[in-house]
């Protein structure tokens, strides 16, 4: 099977998303989508498919097996429930730009539509897809690390908009969630402080606590107030048999194990001059991207979504405690997914 796929949300994210499907020889791009007409049309030129400014009308005439759903909306997120429960009740596979939704009733509403209708749902959660993060969760499965003790996150950007006072906790920090999620499993409590830079009027710079249902405990400093250099994300996980640092998901990675004694430091870099490095960030979109088409392809049950949706609805669920925790300056609980 090789699956038809739609790009609904044609600004530059769904472009990526565009030529990402265009250039897989695994799947066929039959349509793009978006409600300024200009767009739409500017991309069906581009990528030579039909162009709408209704997703109602996209999937009456196109039939896709997958759509994309890579629109924006307030927090980078309001404008991706309708359009994805709509393909879902079509009968089409769905993958949501992070974050899945910046209301979680909506999210919520959105993993309930896979659910009810049997469909598979993955979130844009490129982070973890990377040769070096999948070499690192390797290291945890086979033990390397010994029980895990903590994860340090950090990642930070410069980013002016004050679209609203949570906007760089929920348009951000799904990716940092997600990644620690990944490797140390799920986030039960969390506390979280935060400040404006100066100037700002948002929340744009927190620091979260947080301990994980193993026990284990974390933390994540994020800011839409640094500019970004090198490296903009840091992720440390330690138990008692060793640590990694991974930077920037796809640079580097170091293994320390424990004791002067039990072995040799071990350090992957990034070689884009190699085949099968990554190149660049645009490289993790490849990599997510296909391994969706390639799910729905081999037809993966989905319930094994790597990068799923309720995997999604898992880090806003975090994101809700911290803003919670924000307000009420306690320890909160996270919420479950179902």
């Amino acid at each position: 099977m090789t699956p038809k796929v739609a790009v609904v949300g044609m600004g530059p994210i769904g472009t990526i998303h565009g030529r990402v499907y265009a250039d897989y020889e695994g799947c066929e791009l039959v349509a793009v989508c978006d409600i300024d007409a200009g767009r739409a049309a500017a991309a069906a030129d581009r990528f030579g498919v039909r162009g709408f400014t209704s997703i109602d009308e996209l999937l009456a005439a196109s039939r896709p097996d997958i759509v994309s759903v890579a629109t924006g909306g307030v927090e980078y997120g309001s404008d991706h429930h309708l359009p994805a429960i709509a393909a879902l009740e079509a009968g089409c596979d769905v993958l949501v730009e992070k974050p899945i939704s910046n209301e979680v009733a909506e999210a919520r509403a959105i993993v309930a539509a896979a659910d009810r209708y049997g469909r598979r749902l993955a979130v844009n959660l490129n982070h973890r897809f990377t040769p070096m993060a999948a070499r690192a969760r390797s290291w945890i499965d086979e033990g390397r690390l010994g029980p895990i003790l903590f994860c340090n996150m950090s990642m930070w950007i410069s980013n002016p908009q004050e679209s609203s006072p949570w906007f760089h906790l929920k348009a951000l920090h799904p990716h940092t969630v997600d990644v620690m999620r990944y490797f140390c499993g799920d986030i039960v409590e969390v506390a979280c402080m935060a400040t404006k830079a100066p100037g700002r009027g948002i929340w744009s710079t927190a620091q979260l606590l947080v301990r994980f249902e193993s026990g284990a405990v974390g933390t994540l400093t994020g800011s839409y107030d640094i500019d970004r250099g090198h490296p903009m994300e840091r992720c440390e996980v330690a138990g008692t048999g060793g640590r990694f640092v991974l930077i920037d998901m796809f640079q580097e990675l170091t293994l320390y194990p424990a004791g002067a004694h039990n072995g040799e430091k071990t350090v992957i870099a990034n070689n884009m001059w190699v085949d099968g490095a990554m190149r660049d960030f645009t490289d993790t979109f490849r990599s997510r991207l296909r391994c969706f088409v390639d799910e729905v392809a081999a037809g993966a049950d989905p319930k094994d979504i790597d990068g799923s949706g309720r995997d999604g609805l898992a880090a806003q669920l975090v994101i809700d405690a911290a803003i919670r925790s924000i307000q009420t300056g306690t320890v909160e609980k996270v919420e479950p997914t179902r």
